[in-house]
């Protein structure tokens, strides 16, 4: 709600995607951002699978933003993945929402 509230169009996959289903919403779609939000400490798998299939599809001009509750040993593998965006469970939505308009 608070990409939407800052004027965002925000389209909701729902929960319980799998990175396939992600990126196939996310072509159709024709988005600018994939933000995901993680809770179950699945980060590195998802992110790596979200990024394969990204290039894969000649599409990594798309920016991977992921929030959740990420331990501090994990943002850097995060990054080198080629996640542009890792907010964890201190991060402010005002953080995050600046963070993606810088981007674009």
């Amino acid at each position: 709600m608070a990409f939407r509230d800052a004027g965002m169009e925000v389209i909701y996959t729902g929960l319980h995607q799998t990175p396939e289903q992600i990126i196939k919403s996310a072509l159709q779609e024709d988005v600018n951002v994939i933000e995901l939000s993680i809770l179950s400490g699945a980060h590195i798998p998802v992110c790596t699978k979200i990024m394969e299939l990204l290039k894969k599809q000649n599409a990594t001009d798309i920016l991977v933003v992921v929030g959740g509750v990420i331990p501090i040993k994990v943002r850097g593998q995060l990054h080198a993945v080629g996640v542009k965006g890792v907010f964890d469970q201190n991060s402010t939505f005002d953080e995050m929402v600046q963070f993606v308009k810088s981007q674009i």
